[in-house]
């Protein structure tokens, strides 16, 4: 099956702050567990993203800016010399195919394991995430975190803020704040997971505080025009309960658009549904859609072209797309084209390690120059 090529807003340019993007189409943050065991990313890393340089803009996975915020085992740090000496290989690789990289800062607050980080999780309240959690020896319960004081909140912000000046410092061109997934940040804002009764929870406008805070402080580090903020609207994941959903997302853009951030990300974006209309209408700066292509099941056959033009034609400015890009480094080319995508291999998406549904995915290139016939000469 072939996607039928035509003109599209999705391979027009766009200036994002002082970037030039050659299209619209982004790589999503994705969580691939490939760093090695110390946190540093890896030379298959930086093939990796490499490999999709032709992307308007590469947001790398989610990155912890300090130990405790470390999730799951294998994924990339960002808070020591060899994390940064790690990630500039990367976005060197990157840098001599063409593109252009964000880095998400991610802490994963309950979302993690002593057996992961070698620390007791922390989070806004001391409530345990309601699942197992991947671990080295395998699924283990997961542990009650531990209630986060004012300094924590305070050094857990610095945290971020030193993380940003690292990004910066390994060739990224900015970095990108997840507030999305039931993330730490996430925690702070939803009411399942937060308790508090100090100046960090109970209203809306106190939950988004430490978000907000974090922001700032990032945006103070290395310029608001390098700094994006993900979030994801009335997503359960990771036993997440919003809530008020509808009082978050105002309150959130109400304490930070003013900063001029680069970019707001909106995960599982649907033109349809009126918080986002709202948040297209309150948002006056740049925003970046990620389409809700969940209702299939399966991605869809143009690895969600049609979803992001759609929301292109709604207003969004451009487009982040994931399992798309897994499976197809050169996804701008075949997208352009009308071409054929290779299927996900769901299978090697986390955990596993390895180049295998990591590195090997085909380009088109690739699989014409296998199936063209081999001539013989003789003379």
């Amino acid at each position: 099956m072939t996607n039928a090529p035509a003109d599209s807003g999705l391979f027009a340019p766009f200036r994002l702050g002082p970037l030039h993007l050659p299209n619209r189409l982004v790589m999503a943050p994705l969580t691939r567990t490939r760093a090695g065991a110390d946190g540093v990313p890896t030379p298959m890393m930086a093939t990796h993203y490499a490999q999709r340089a032709s992307a308007g803009l590469i947001i790398a996975e989610g990155t912890t800016p300090n130990a405790v915020g470390r999730t799951y085992a294998n994924i990339p740090a960002i808070h020591r010399p060899e994390h940064i000496a790690g990630w500039r290989r990367v976005t060197d690789a990157v840098d001599a195919a063409g593109g252009r990289m964000f880095l998400q800062l991610q802490h994963g607050g309950r979302v993690g394991h002593p057996d992961n980080s070698g620390l007791t999780p922390v989070s806004p309240s001391p409530l345990a995430l309601p699942e197992t959690i991947h671990t080295p020896a395998g699924r283990r319960p997961s542990v009650v975190p531990r209630e986060m004081t004012g300094d924590d909140i305070r050094s857990t912000i610095a945290d971020f803020a030193q993380a940003a000046r690292n990004a910066v410092a390994a060739g990224f061109a900015g970095v990108e704040v997840h507030a999305a997934n039931g993330m730490l940040l996430h925690q702070f804002m939803s009411q399942n997971t937060n308790r508090r009764t100090d100046a960090y929870g109970g209203s809306a406008a106190a939950r988004v505080r430490f978000a907000a805070e974090t922001v700032r402080a990032v945006a103070d580090a290395i310029g608001p025009e390098r700094v994006g903020l993900r979030i994801s609207p009335a997503n359960t994941v990771n036993g997440i309960d919003e809530g008020d959903t509808d009082r978050i997302y105002p309150a959130l853009l109400d304490a930070v658009g003013d900063l001029g951030p680069a970019y707001l990300h909106v995960l599982f974006a649907d033109p349809d549904q009126p918080l986002y209309r709202r948040i297209r209408d309150d948002w006056s700066g740049v925003l970046m859609a990620n389409p809700d292509l969940r209702r299939s099941g399966t991605l869809p056959a143009d690895g969600g072209r049609s979803a992001g033009e759609r929301l292109l034609d709604s207003g969004a400015d451009l487009i982040a797309l994931g399992r798309a890009f897994i499976a197809n480094p050169d996804l701008v080319e075949r997208s352009r084209a009308g071409a054929p995508l290779n299927p996900v291999r769901e299978e090697y998406s986390m955990y596993v390690g390895g180049e295998t549904g990591y590195n090997d995915y085909p380009t088109l290139d690739a699989a014409t120059d296998r199936d063209r016939p081999v001539l013989s000469v003789t003379g």
